[in-house]
């Protein structure tokens, strides 16, 4: 599905169903660098439990025109404009990595747009390792090397490739897409604030050897959070809803049946 914001074509992954006025309404929101293909997996799981799916490809991602936003901020002022183009009320919204800040963020802006919050892989905060920023704002291809360090354990193999690999394809995307999205996250820090002001139910999805959010950070994010529960996928790198894609299905539509 495509729409605009500010006269810019947005790329939305629907499953092909479009938005039903009468359903619920799930948004996906990556981490950085990548785009709507992360939840690939996910998408057509929910939308045959009678929600709608939103994939979004924030602006100069994927399928949706650019340049990228820099800030988180901007990015969850970016997100109030297309939910309110779509007219969408009552959101479940998940986000991973970088995309849990963007909802922390928009979850304490715009609270009663939220129905529901699920935080994988992520923290209220997410300071990036100056030589990581340097490398991409180079279009570096050891930027992606490094990222494919800390984020998982060993050499697993994921359903359909490393989507770091598959996304993040030449220099151009690690200096113009990769090193903004780092940028952003490493300069957000309204993180502690936003998430003790956020009353709505949320859940929080750790992997136990997730070496970008290690589960120390991971807890202590939870417990800002009044009225959440906690979900530790043992065995299980960074890339969460890939590496353990059923399992995590599993989990979330239990918690959104509550």
């Amino acid at each position: 599905m495509i729409f605009q914001v500010e006269n810019k074509n947005v790329h939305v992954s629907d499953a092909g169903q479009g938005i039903d006025p009468k359903k619920q309404t799930i948004v996906f929101l990556h981490g950085s660098g990548m785009s709507h293909i992360i939840w690939s997996l996910t998408e057509q799981f929910f939308s045959n439990q009678n929600f709608n799916v939103l994939s979004i490809d924030l602006p100069g991602h994927g399928n949706s025109d650019g340049p990228c936003i820099n800030t988180i901020e901007k990015i969850t002022d970016w997100l109030e404009k297309a939910f309110i183009q779509l007219n969408l009320n009552d959101l479940v919204l998940i986000g991973h990595s970088q995309g849990c800040l963007e909802i922390l963020e928009f979850a304490h802006k715009y609270p009663t747009r939220i129905k529901k919050l699920i935080f994988v892989g992520g923290s209220y905060k997410m300071p990036v390792h100056p030589d990581l920023i340097e490398l991409a704002k180079n279009g570096d291809s050891d930027a992606v090397k490094l990222m494919m360090k800390w984020g998982y354990e060993g050499s697993k193999k994921f359903i359909g490739g490393n989507p770091i690999e598959r996304i993040i394809q030449s220099p151009r995307d690690i200096s113009e897409i990769l090193a903004v999205d780092l940028i952003a996250c490493n300069n957000y820090s309204n993180g502690k604030e936003a998430a003790g002001s956020i009353n709505c139910p949320s859940m929080f999805i750790f992997g136990a050897l997730d070496k970008m959010v290690n589960i120390e950070v991971g807890k202590k994010f939870s417990n800002l959070v009044k009225n959440s529960s906690t979900h530790i996928f043992e065995g299980c790198g960074h890339m969460i809803m890939i590496e353990k894609a059923f399992e995590m299905r599993e989990k979330v539509l239990e918690f959104l049946k509550k």
